[in-house]
């Protein structure tokens, strides 16, 4: 009987998360442990930053292989939520919540500022280079890149179909980097700018009628689709989620999908993707590169948005020009890159409101990662 209850408390000793730990699980427990805190004590991203902590933290509990409680264990719970991860389901439905909920008002009113999202873009396409260049094959290349986008549910997208297998590393970096935007946008752009092209004053965006604003969506999907079918399911949810909210005789709909549907979608990816990371999966020299690469390309996306803007004014009239403090807003960190130019403007000039022209490039920035992606998926899938 001694050894009946001796050998059953071995053999439960064996099954817990004590007996199975290993290094890596702690490690990433503790990095799971500072995205949470980052969330509640400094509120970067909270909303992002605390399911994808906790779902780190839930990844890295050790257990025996074999329970089916894993997210990579074929039939376990964690896996079937997994699956709108992997097969891209999730990030079209939270690009449908952002339709509902984005105002492209500012964009309508001044269409050039659509320019600085697309310069943005290039941090995208400089990170691919750089990939290459250091050894990640042109699919690797092209998910990696797509970090310098800011936008989290884009790069999820892509890797999914581009590279699996690096799918927790990217979603991670991305999403790091969105909530680091308050802390990394600034510096660069202090950098690359004047004192006098601080200041500038914008002319205030005109009204724009509700005819403009249903037409808007109606046109950029005819418009992008047909460029880059590829980018369809993301840029077909974004505009149909527009127009949900524009058309005002959806306003059920379109409250469903810009509240309780994109939360739902938001607590189950960052969940999910925080669960991936696996210290036998996550902790390699992999995942190091694409952390870097993803901060080299959002670094090269702020100041391509900021330089960008310093040469559009040499051939814009005074009075038109456009303050350079709004460059970086061409990331698709929605809004909270857009606040930054705002928060940085006041610095030089408590009056001087640069955030509804901000929102314009910010919100273009949305539509140039979707069809950066769809570039990059076309010519690499």
């Amino acid at each position: 009987m001694l050894d009946f209850f001796k050998n059953g408390l071995l053999e439960f000793l064996n099954y817990t998360g004590f007996a199975n730990a290993e290094l890596g699980n702690v490690i990433l427990i503790v990095i799971g442990l500072i995205f949470i805190t980052l969330a509640i004590v400094k509120e970067y991203e909270p909303m992002l930053l605390i399911p994808i902590g906790f779902g780190i933290i839930v990844g890295n509990i050790p257990f025996v292989d074999g329970l089916q409680i894993g997210v990579y264990e074929q039939g376990s719970v964690l896996n079937y939520l997994y699956f709108g991860v992997i097969q891209g389901v999730y990030p079209p439905l939270i690009f449908l919540g952002i339709g509902a909920m984005t105002d492209f008002s500012a964009l309508i009113s001044n269409p050039k500022l659509i320019l600085i999202g697309a310069a943005a873009q290039f941090g995208i396409f400089a990170a691919y280079i750089i990939a290459l260049l250091i050894g990640f094959t042109p699919m690797e290349a092209g998910a990696i890149g797509i970090i310098g986008g800011a936008d989290g549910p884009t790069a999820i997208f892509l890797s999914s179909k581009l590279a699996p297998s690096m799918m927790g590393a990217i979603a991670i970096s991305a999403y790091s980097y969105m909530a680091l935007v308050p802390v990394i946008q600034p510096p660069i752009m202090r950098l690359l700018t004047t004192k006098k092209e601080r200041v500038i004053r914008m002319r205030p965006p005109r009204a724009i009628t509700q005819k403009e604003k249903i037409l808007f969506p109606i046109l950029c999907i005819l418009l992008t689709a047909f460029l880059v079918p590829s980018g369809l399911p993301l840029l077909g949810m974004l505009f149909f989620g527009n127009l949900l909210k524009e058309s005002t005789v959806t306003k059920r709909l379109a409250n469903t999908a810009g509240g309780p549907l994109i939360d739902i979608v938001t607590i189950l990816i960052g969940l999910t993707v925080g669960c991936s990371t696996q210290a036998n999966t996550f902790l390699r020299v992999e995942s190091v590169l694409i952390f870097g690469l993803g901060a080299a390309s959002f670094v090269f996306a702020t100041a391509a948005g900021v330089f960008f803007v310093k040469i559009f004014n040499l051939f814009l009239k005074p009075g038109n020009k456009i303050n350079p403090l709004i460059g970086n807003s061409g990331v698709s960190a929605v809004p909270d890159s857009a606040r930054v130019s705002q928060v940085e403007g006041l610095k030089y000039d408590k009056t001087n409101y640069l955030l509804m022209h901000a929102m314009g490039p910010n919100v273009a920035g949305v539509i140039g990662s979707a069809v950066a992606a769809g570039i990059l998926l076309s010519f690499l899938y």
